[in-house]
């Protein structure tokens, strides 16, 4: 039988020499073995070149936070992201990139190349503008692979010391025989404070008047300093306020009690289930990002928010760590659009109101 000779051809020159037995083994023990042998020969680097290439992540990773640097959201991504540093042997670099109401960081986020290397945080703000219909340059169904929320900071109900009402039933039976006495303030129309606080004079059946501010911090200021009577606003920015007594906490807004006010009841031992809301801190990835690598960031993120460090940084933040699957972050964030539409519904609420 006539055998064709093997061409040596694109060998590695390193691989030469085999290429040269495995030719010999053509003729001594047949073809399909010879290329066998051949192909490992002058391509036996390959699987590892592309182990090598396959390994993620191969660089610094950016994360872009739709806020301002000192921010809550960036502060929690720079707790989560140290600790994933940590782990990946790779930086977690945050890219603060605010404005229009959120939306540029988020928009930067999903345009981002799907190679998995830039993540960034959304929060209820992304979910609110659809649920008030307002248009944004990117779909926040389609556009992002939800990873998971890391952490949760509660609201919790707060009046001015003023306020002659040591719990929320005292509260709202006084909003009840006072309707609109009593003033609440928000951080904006449409924001993430006001529709807290239509949702508890909605389940409570009180009717109060609306003060929104230029942003959450002059809103607190002003409850502290006494222009209005009561906020239900997230842990972190009642907290500092209530040790001195010049905030009261009357109950938080909150499934269970809180471990950074254990002797404040929720809102349902008070008497008023259904008034929950809570401020939200989740990781997103461009949606195209192949599967393997959204299934390392998962991990990655489970990981670090597992770490004790991780929890005490985030509770001295006066926040909790949160951990869930990809498919239940998904879900959770077209269920907050669905009750946060109905609210706004409910009370007319619509943007610029």
């Amino acid at each position: 039988m006539q055998t064709r000779r093997i061409p040596l051809l694109r060998c590695p020159p390193v691989a030469r020499a085999a290429a040269a037995v495995c030719a010999t083994a053509a003729r001594a023990r047949g073809r399909p073995m010879a290329l066998a042998l051949l192909a490992f020969a002058c391509g036996g680097t390959a699987p590892v070149l592309h182990a090598q290439s396959a390994r993620f992540p191969d660089r610094p990773l950016r994360s872009i936070i739709p806020y301002p640097a000192g921010a809550s959201y960036d502060t929690i991504m720079r707790i989560v992201g140290n600790a994933m540093s940590e782990s990946l042997g790779q930086s977690v670099l945050v890219e603060n990139r605010p404005g229009a109401s959120a939306t540029i960081g988020a928009d930067a986020i999903a345009r981002a190349t799907p190679d998995g290397h830039t993540i960034g945080m959304l929060g209820n703000n992304h979910t609110l503008l659809v649920a008030l219909g307002q248009k944004t340059p990117y779909d926040l169904y389609r556009d992002f692979a939800p990873l998971m929320r890391v952490a949760v900071l509660d609201n919790v109900v707060v009046v001015h010391p003023s306020v002659p009402a040591r719990t929320l039933k005292e509260f709202v039976a006084l909003a009840k025989a006072n309707p609109q006495k009593y003033r609440y303030a928000s951080g904006g129309s449409g924001g993430t404070t006001h529709l807290a606080a239509v949702q508890l004079s909605n389940v409570a059946g009180i009717e109060m008047l609306h003060v929104p501010y230029k942003g959450g911090g002059f809103a607190v200021n002003g409850l502290v300093g006494g222009e209005v009577h009561l906020m239900n606003v997230n842990m972190i920015s009642a907290k500092q306020h209530i040790p001195s007594g010049r905030l009261r906490a009357l109950a938080v807004s909150a499934p269970k009690r809180s471990s950074h006010l254990p002797e404040v009841p929720t809102v349902g031992e008070a008497g008023f289930p259904g008034a929950e809301a809570s401020q939200w801190y989740g990781v997103v990835a461009p949606a195209a990002v192949p599967a393997r690598v959204l299934a390392v960031l998962e991990a990655e993120l489970r990981k670090a928010t597992a770490r004790k460090d991780v929890q005490s940084l985030l509770a001295a933040q006066g926040a909790d760590p949160y951990a869930e699957t990809p498919a239940e972050f998904a879900a959770f964030i077209r269920e907050d659009v669905r009750i946060n539409a109905e609210i706004a519904k409910a009370a007319g609420i619509r943007l610029g109101q």
